[in-house]
């Protein structure tokens, strides 16, 4: 019988699967001996690898709906079937939300909203076209579900992708599963963009009850259970990987004052 975590035979495509969390997840998915596919629009100077296998890259810019369309044909070319999608490329610099130009907004959407909508479609036709189905799995944020200043137009995009995914887990059920990883804070090798040096990056994470900011492999983790059998009556769920969210900030300003 095979086990739950063997993805042997499995074929995995994971966007921007080459830095960051993406990398992470594309690892986790080697190393239970699934064949995985990644994309971007240029190839990292590594790629992911496990037990002497790599994964293959196609470039693939996935705000041009045909590009996202070739890429899913490149795959069923290659590998005869689609298993596991997840939707792991997005982010955006900060901007003032005041001031940030319609076509910015604009970018942040189709990237973070309408490219993953437009690639679980592509994936779906495929997946509904198997006997096993498949599985689909978002990659969010918890700016979908609080405040995101700074980078307003990507937390409204993350929130919208919550919500296709569970609308879509309804219409393509039985066959094919969509859950979202809503990913906290996470420790790559950006993280000093946004969270500043050393000291930063400790302030940081001793606001998170783990006491430790996520590293991408926690959210490959995630992904592995969720495309499992273990998930297999898991769809339309979010699941937070946030290390217990971050500390309110009024217990800092009670102690400071107590």
């Amino acid at each position: 019988m095979q086990q739950p975590m063997d993805f042997k035979g499995r074929v995995v495509l994971v966007t921007g699967g080459g830095k960051g969390v993406g990398r992470g997840i594309s690892q986790r998915f080697l190393e239970r001996g699934a064949q995985v596919l990644i994309c971007g629009r240029q190839a990292p100077e590594q790629l992911p690898a496990s037990a002497g296998r790599e994964a293959l890259f196609i470039a693939c810019d996935l705000r041009d709906v045909e590009q996202s369309q070739a890429l899913v044909d490149q795959v069923r070319a290659r590998c005869g079937r689609l298993d596991v999608l997840v939707n792991n490329a997005g982010g955006a610099p900060q901007a003032d939300a005041a001031s940030a130009s319609p076509r910015f907004s604009e970018a942040i959407i189709r990237l973070n909203l309408l490219a993953p909508l437009n690639l679980c479609q592509q994936a779906n036709r495929v997946m509904q076209a198997q006997a096993e189905g498949g599985c689909i799995i978002n990659i969010t944020s918890v700016s979908a579900s609080r405040p995101s200043p700074g980078t307003a137009a990507y937390g409204a995009a993350k929130a919208g992708l919550l919500n296709l995914t569970r609308s879509l887990a309804v219409e393509w059920a039985p066959k094919v599963r969509l859950n979202t990883v809503s990913a906290g804070l996470v420790l790559t090798e950006q993280a000093a963009l946004h969270y500043g040096d050393a000291a930063g990056l400790e302030r940081v994470a001793a606001g998170i009850p783990l006491q430790r900011l996520a590293s991408p492999e926690d959210i490959g983790d995630a992904c592995l259970y969720l495309a499992s059998p273990l998930a297999r009556y898991v769809s339309g769920s979010d699941l937070l990987v946030h290390g217990g969210g971050e500390r309110p900030a009024f217990l800092a300003a009670v102690q400071a004052h107590g």
